[in-house]
């Protein structure tokens, strides 16, 4: 069967749903999906906190291909618009629906943000 839009839309909110339940499970029951802001979407899921307290953006993907480039462009885009610490990319393993083996996907960048609680000097 292949996907049409709205088959695409019903499984990213699948993943989604499954993400955030694992992570409100497993870290702080607050985490929960955001509402669409149109240009300024803000992510996917909301209420993730590094260890220091900065906000983290979570982009999810449920696609078969992978964009790592585009999801990296639309998730800094989104921690701008949050004002957040850092962005990451989940997205789906296919052939694994346990949401604890979903893969986790960022920039340098975004690791030494959440390891040092501030974005790299000289960076926004």
């Amino acid at each position: 069967m292949t996907r049409n839009r709205a088959s695409a839309k019903k499984a990213g909110t699948r993943f989604e749903t499954s993400i955030v339940g694992y992570l409100a499970d497993q870290v702080d029951d607050r985490i929960e999906r955001r509402a669409r802001n149109g240009g300024k979407d803000r992510g996917d899921i909301g209420g993730v906190r590094a260890p220091g307290g900065g906000r983290i953006v979570l982009e999810a993907k449920n696609v078969t291909r992978l964009n790592l480039a585009g999801w990296a462009a639309e998730a800094e885009v989104e921690r701008g618009n949050d004002d957040a610490l850092a962005g990451l990319i989940v997205h789906k393993r296919h052939g694994n629906a346990n949401p604890a083996d979903q893969w986790v996907t960022c920039t340098l960048r975004e690791l030494v943000a959440l390891l040092t609680g501030e974005r790299p000097a000289g960076e926004a």
